[in-house]
């Protein structure tokens, strides 16, 4: 993946054009990946299987976010983004 791949402009429509809330989405579900890659978390192990977790590997977090934020993978609660923060 490029810098330029997925483009702003399709990641902004995923999170109602709000910069700070797909920064916000992307950390978040970066870290689930990451977590999930190290195996150490329970809510990551929740969210993926193994075989998704070993065919992320040799994948930077923060761009599989950001393509799964493209493609409309990962969803949120708008209220509770803003109300605590994540």
């Amino acid at each position: 993946m490029s810098v330029v791949e997925p483009k702003i402009d399709a990641l902004l429509d995923r999170t109602e054009s709000d910069k700070f809330l797909l920064c916000s989405i992307a950390s978040k579900r970066a870290r689930d990946i990451n977590d999930m890659m190290r195996g150490q978390r329970d809510r990551a192990v929740a969210l993926q299987s193994v075989d998704e977790i070993i065919k992320l590997a040799g994948r930077k977090p923060l761009s599989l976010a950001m393509e799964e934020i493209a493609r409309g993978e990962v969803s949120y609660d708008f209220d509770s983004f803003h109300r605590d923060g994540f």
